[in-house]
């Protein structure tokens, strides 16, 4: 009897207080604004971001800030100038562009003038009025665990700048997509914490990825090499991507345009900043990337390259989120 007695005792201490539920999901934001180039991929990459929530049930999306459905009329551009080796072919394709662009701004009235101008008004208040839900406060208000910025561009007048980055560097997620580099060019504290600002690209091309870390999260179990068909591949400018302060992901081990020019050229990263984690990847900016719908209009890379993308993102979301352990150690040996 003093045998079971000891044994249920035992058992009792051994056993938990109370049965936990399974971990909530964390909260993010996503934000899709431009105040600069604004790329058609979009709304693509709103719908993957949702679908990735709904099946990993490991964030759930609180709330997209989007773009104010406010259309600005565009005044019509000239042609940009032929330099002065363009051939016969280039000569006459800027005369048909002249002419185009002649007969547009023929119709472009004082009336459509003032139009514009006061539809660009309402965007700027909107676009501001949308940001607030980026204003630290809010965040914490909400306990949003992390933002995702997607394809972003421009100067976003965000209502608190520096308390943004401090809110990550806090201990919060920052992931950003593709043209999130090429934000906040006049904002210092972004470009730190995000490693990287936009240069310029080149063409689409082929992208022969080699990985930085196989046994990271944002790998997604892809392996050592990742094969992409066409992507647009950013270069970024001298001093704005340190890779002391990075664990690379995806690198090149040549020239985005130029296979014959060996250099290393960074692709995707993560970061420890502060107590907070960022995730970044320069990919994301062709629609057949983010979607894996094999009917997808203009397709060219597959279905299953797009899945290998989702894993990708997904990967360096929950790591960034805290879900999931990688190691954000400096790795600036790989070659």
């Amino acid at each position: 009897m003093k045998n079971i007695l000891a044994t249920l005792i035992a058992l009792s201490l051994a056993a938990p207080a109370f049965t936990t539920s399974a971990a909530e999901p964390k909260r993010i934001v996503v934000c899709t604004v431009t105040t600069g180039f604004r790329h058609s991929s979009i709304p693509v990459a709103e719908e993957t971001l949702q679908k990735l929530a709904n099946e990993s049930k490991a964030f759930t999306i609180v709330e997209f800030v989007r773009q104010p459905a406010i259309q600005v009329p565009q005044k019509p551009k000239k042609p940009r100038d032929l330099p002065p080796t363009a051939d016969d072919k280039a000569k006459e394709r800027y005369a048909n562009d002249l002419k185009k662009y002649e007969a547009a701004l023929a119709q472009w009235t004082p009336e459509i003038e003032k139009t514009a101008k006061d539809a660009q008004a309402k965007l700027a208040t909107g676009i501001t009025d949308a940001l607030a839900a980026l204003d630290p406060k809010r965040l914490e208000a909400g306990k949003i665990d992390g933002v995702i910025f997607a394809n972003t561009t421009g100067d976003l007048p965000l209502p608190d700048k520096d308390g943004f980055v401090n809110w990550v560097k806090a201990g919060h997620a920052f992931i950003g997509m593709h043209s999130a580099s090429d934000t906040f060019h006049q904002f210092d504290g972004y470009k730190q914490m995000i490693q990287a600002e936009f240069a310029t690209h080149g063409k689409q091309v082929p992208a022969d990825l080699v990985a930085g870390d196989p046994a990271h999260p944002a790998n997604a179990g892809i392996g050592e090499k990742w094969n992409i068909l066409q992507e647009e591949v950013y270069e970024f400018k001298d001093g704005s991507h340190d890779r002391e302060k990075v664990r690379a992901m995806w690198f090149l081990r040549h020239h985005p345009q130029d296979p014959a020019v060996a250099r290393y050229s960074a692709v995707s990263w993560v970061r420890q900043d502060g107590k907070g984690r960022v995730f970044y990847t320069s990919l994301g900016h062709r629609e057949d990337l983010w979607s894996d719908d094999p009917q997808l209009s203009g397709r060219v890379n597959t279905p299953e390259i797009s899945k290998q993308y989702q894993a990708h993102i997904l990967g360096g979301i929950k790591w960034a989120l805290g879900i999931v352990d990688g190691s954000a150690e400096p790795n600036p040996a790989v070659k």
